[in-house]
């Protein structure tokens, strides 16, 4: 397969896994419910986010730097709503 429909795929899953993100975070914000949030859950993953993308860092891998540098971003927000409201 060649590089260029390798890194197709890559970001067109990076694309929607990080939009998908985007609905909670504008219900989070909105309404500031969070009830059904888990800390752990939001806690570990944000973390495992923040681990993918040092991991995209070392490869220099694009679709994995930008698509994880979102989705760290709109779940750290999550996550910091739940410490603030949850």
């Amino acid at each position: 397969m060649n590089a260029g429909l390798i890194d197709l795929i890559g970001s067109v899953a990076a694309v929607l896994t990080t939009v998908s993100f985007v609905p909670q975070v504008w219900h989070s914000l909105k309404t500031r419910d969070v009830s059904g949030i888990s800390l752990g859950m939001y806690s570990a993953f944000t973390i495992g986010v923040a681990l993918w993308l040092v991991y995209g860092l070392l490869l220099w891998s694009w679709p994995l730097i930008i698509a994880n540098s979102i989705t760290l971003a709109l779940a750290a927000t999550i996550l910091g709503l739940k410490l603030r409201f949850g």
